[in-house]
């Protein structure tokens, strides 16, 4: 007689040869793929310096006929920079996105490209020059990264510091009011200064943020996502639980009170608002958040006079009185027409009058790209963002727990936010509010800030994908 238990020995052990071949397939991938993807990225590295310098040789052209190699050999050294951060994934992030870093080292290239261009036409090109300056603090920026990819080993830890990341971003937003250090600039006190150097604070803040926030609903999501009422099918949360969001928008009124500093205010609390969606998946968190939104807007244009000036300068920018008013809409219109004289292809590298705008190397950056590179140029700065944003998100997204989803899609918003601020300011979608354009503008702050998150970013994508995740 047959026995009848053997087909189902057969199966089992198939099952089983399948599964172990499968194993060993999933091992070599992994033990293949770190070596091909970080020969990607140092591919789309070279691409990167590529543009960065290229950019940079025909600015020279454009603007003065002839090649300088002095800011060609600073641009090198931060090309061996990177490379440096690239060996060092090499090393210790062996499975980290192979996307990210070429995008941001492409983008800071272009932002340093441009500021040499503004420096050109204001007569600046010694040691003086704002690209020096900007080359100093990417250098700062790419050594402060390549510390947070080594320290940094195992991102979760930063999950038990969440109530730390508060206070800290609490100090940071607090350090531009306490007198003898605080600046304010151009109605701002967002400024800190610590004897030759001036820093904003809150750039830091919004990573501080961004980690509090992912560790704080990582706990807190299910009182927040389950319980509560619907209404028109809609559930809402209880009025107990409002507290988190109702705090938070309170931090955001005070920095826009305060600090004077719109922007900022926008930042914090749309990168929360997305936070909270993303943990819950409640509908009723962001009508709450826009609700607050709608709110703080209309009491913030009532009781603040800039706030008020803002939105004049907005809404009728063309107006002869608004646009010869102090503070009024000369920068937003001189910028629009910019943009509007380069056209589709740009009048080229080195050949137009960017600098023509006030602070055309810092708020208005993106005009001033616009102008020499047109609209074509724009369209690639932006698709670069978005991969940029994209990867983040993705890593965001696939992470395998709580707090890895949170701070992923957390720190890729803001970035990607912030041009949307940013970009919508300049082109009159929304009022104008002085953030900065993530790697491109003037600023070491920013460049410290942003730069940090690429670290971060990167860190958690070598922990996704060692998990076999992507």
């Amino acid at each position: 007689m047959s026995n009848p238990s053997a087909p189902t020995q057969q199966n089992a052990l198939q099952t089983g040869i399948v599964q172990l071949r499968d194993a060993t397939e999933a091992i070599k991938v992994r033990i293949r793929n770190p070596a091909k993807l970080r020969n990607l990225e140092l591919f789309l590295l070279i691409l990167a310096w590529v543009i960065g310098g290229g950019a940079m040789v025909l600015v020279q052209l454009g603007a003065l006929q002839r090649v300088d190699t002095f800011p060609l050999q600073l641009a090198a050294m931060l090309g061996l920079l990177t490379l440096a951060l690239h060996i060092t994934l090499r090393v210790v992030a062996r499975e980290a996105d192979a996307i990210i870093l070429p995008v941001a080292t492409a983008l800071n290239g272009l932002g340093i490209a441009m500021i040499y261009r503004i420096d050109i036409a204001d007569g600046f090109t010694g040691w003086d020059a704002a690209s020096v300056r900007q080359m100093a603090w990417t250098a700062m920026a790419l050594l402060v990264a390549i510390v947070a990819i080594v320290a940094v080993r195992n991102h979760r830890v930063l999950a038990r510091y969440r109530y730390l990341a508060m206070a800290v971003a609490f100090i940071l937003l607090v350090l531009p009011l306490i007198p003898g250090i605080g600046r304010t600039i151009n109605g701002a006190t967002v400024w800190i200064s610590l004897g030759p150097l001036s820093f904003q604070p809150g750039e830091l803040a919004k990573i501080a943020l961004a980690i509090f926030f992912a560790g704080y609903l990582m706990t807190a999501r299910d009182s927040l996502s389950v319980v509560g009422r619907k209404v028109l099918g809609i559930r809402f949360p209880r009025v107990r639980d409002l507290g988190p969001i109702l705090i938070v928008w309170a931090m955001c009124m005070l920095v826009l009170v305060f600090q004077r500093d719109l922007g900022t205010s926008m930042l914090y609390f749309g990168l929360f608002l997305v936070m909270i969606y993303v943990a819950t998946g409640r509908r009723s968190w962001m009508v709450i958040g826009l609700g607050l939104v709608a709110v703080g807007g209309v009491v913030a244009y009532f009781a603040l006079g800039y706030v008020q000036r803002r939105i004049h300068a907005w809404i009728h920018a063309f107006d002869q009185s608004v646009y010869e008013a102090q503070g009024g809409s000369y920068q937003i219109v001189q910028g629009v027409f910019g943009m509007a004289h380069g056209g589709l292809l740009g009048t080229g590298l080195g050949l137009g009058r960017p600098d023509i705008t006030p602070y055309a190397n810092s708020d208005y950056i993106i005009p001033s790209l616009g102008e020499e590179l047109g609209l074509a140029g724009i369209f690639a700065i932006l698709g670069l963002y978005l991969v940029l944003v994209s990867r983040g998100m993705r890593i965001g997204f696939q992470g395998p727990d709580d707090f890895t989803k949170l701070l992923g899609v957390g720190l890729a918003f803001v970035i990607g936010l912030q041009v949307f601020i940013v970009v919508g300011g300049v082109t009159r979608l929304i009022p104008l509010t002085g953030l900065t354009t993530p790697f491109l503008a003037a600023g070491g702050s920013s460049l410290l800030a942003n730069w940090l998150i690429v670290a971060l970013l990167l860190r958690l994508s070598d922990s996704v994908r060692g998990r076999g995740i992507v």
